[in-house]
């Protein structure tokens, strides 16, 4: 699958009026790149395991040693040094000292698989989880390991693998984004993470913030629902009279197709985020307080309910860049523990919600982080853990993976990638094989190069599918 870039200026959208509503960041400047509906749903290149992904990232780094990945000899040697001949990007000879995790592991389930005490929800689940204890990335910093594992890219920026999923496979429900992205603050490398980059722009993701007013001007300011049809329709014969001069004007055009756009999410959109008639037990299952319209849970919950109406990738971001409240935990691995808390029991609860309404067969669920932290550090009894792209751990559960199974390890300290590597562009590679997509397919021509999410690299991890 392979398209030309449109030629419309990406700068003069950003200046057109429409691109400045806050409702459709991506999709008011669809309709330049195609004539035919860039968001029209189409078949997947094969039969998909997947119809949809959710896709979890913490962001600032958990740590693999004391979640997913059991270390006994680490908790035996903790205190005693060991050599690397590398410190977060600088090469060299370097003594360290092995750190205790603070957390102990223990199996759980049918399948025995080991989860730390940090997540006892989540460790209900892992039946139906296949944790990957062999990730690696490139950067040891936070900005290029989460453009990394969002766009395939750690240098430069490129489409989301949002995006890549949305041009692959356009949206099932016409009157929403076929991607959105659930986040209450900022994460490391901002709005690039759901970004479209050279792709059209219909495959953008539309953030929806927690909060009183999780869409800005979402509801519609005409005093009743037949007043703004008769306004609507006004404008469409005005529209289309002014167009009919002006033809080969795309601004024009998406400017028009716009407001109908507008007037589809004004209509499902208060609907979805409406949870009120959830029941006491769902809510419960989450997490969530009725009637709140913040937090983990209530950004899981959206997330079931949006995979529910055909939105065809959503991203629920926990924490932000900076101070704000994310997994970074230099000084101190204690701050993993409330992290851990605000996040376990919704995630569990929204696995779970999935598996009882029959969606886990054909939902993908995706949980990660940039990368994990430093099973050392560089004197005996520091409290906190460094920045470790070097391996790290992920899960993911139902739309067309194995349950229940452990893939890939790590060495007898958590150091390095004992066997299985899974290399963050083999992670994207497998996510798209489960919705039908193969990632060397997958591409778009863009100063004369075809791009794709994965580069030049990147393998079906085989052994995890179901």
């Amino acid at each position: 699958m392979t398209a030309a870039r449109p030629s419309f200026s990406r700068r003069s959208l950003l200046r057109s009026m429409v691109a400045g509503s806050s409702i459709f960041p991506g999709i008011l400047s669809s309709l330049l790149a195609e004539s035919r509906d860039p968001l029209a749903a189409h078949p997947a290149l094969f039969q998909p395991k997947a119809k949809r992904v959710i896709f979890i990232f913490c962001n600032g780094g958990v740590s693999h040693v004391d979640s997913f990945d059991p270390k006994p000899l680490l908790f035996r040697d903790a205190g005693k040094s060991v050599r690397v001949d590398e410190w977060q990007g600088r090469k060299g000879d370097y003594t360290m000292y092995l750190t205790k995790p603070l957390w102990q592991f223990q199996p759980h389930g049918q399948c025995g698989t080991e989860v730390s005490s940090l997540f006892p929800h989540i460790a209900q689940c892992v039946d139906d989880l296949c944790v990957i204890r062999s990730m690696r990335s490139d950067h040891t910093n936070h900005y290029e390991s989460t453009l990394g594992m969002h766009c395939g890219s750690f240098s430069f920026a490129r489409p989301s693998i949002g995006s890549w999923v949305s041009y692959g496979l356009g949206s099932e429900n016409q009157n929403m984004p076929s991607f959105v992205v659930l986040a209450r603050q900022t994460p490391y490398a901002g709005n690039q993470l759901w970004a479209s980059d050279f792709l059209p722009g219909a495959h953008q993701g539309t953030l929806v913030a927690p909060g009183p007013e999780p869409i800005a001007n979402i509801h519609r300011r005409a005093a009743t629902d037949s007043l703004q049809s008769l306004e609507l329709k006004a404008m469409a014969r005005m529209n289309q009279r002014h167009l009919a001069n002006r033809r080969d004007d795309p601004l024009l055009t998406a400017r028009i197709r716009s407001f109908e756009t507008a007037f589809g999410m004004q209509m499902e959109a208060p609907e979805i985020l409406d949870l009120s008639r959830e029941s006491d037990a769902t809510h419960d299952l989450y997490n969530l307080k009725r009637g709140s319209t913040d937090g983990f849970g209530w950004q899981c919950l959206v997330a079931r309910r949006l995979a529910e109406r055909g939105v065809r990738f959503i991203e629920v971001i926990d924490g932000g860049s900076g101070t704000n409240g994310n997994w970074d935990s230099h000084g101190d691995m204690n701050a993993h523990g409330p992290l851990a808390l605000n996040i376990d029991k919704p995630i569990a609860g929204l696995l779970k919600d999935l598996k009882q309404r029959g969606m886990l067969d054909d939902t993908l669920v995706v949980w990660t982080t940039e990368f994990g932290r430093t099973p050392f550090k560089e004197a005996p009894g520091q409290a906190g853990r460094e920045h470790h792209h070097w391996v790290f751990s992920s899960w993911l559960a139902g739309g067309g993976v194995k349950p229940g199974l452990v893939h890939g390890a790590s060495d007898d300290y958590g150091i390095r990638v004992a066997h299985n590597e899974v290399h963050v562009h083999d992670f994207h590679a497998t996510i798209l094989h489960l919705m039908g997509l193969d990632h060397e397919k997958l591409t778009y021509r863009h100063n004369g190069r075809d791009y794709r999410l994965t580069d030049v690299a990147g393998h079906v991890v085989k052994p995890i599918l179901a």
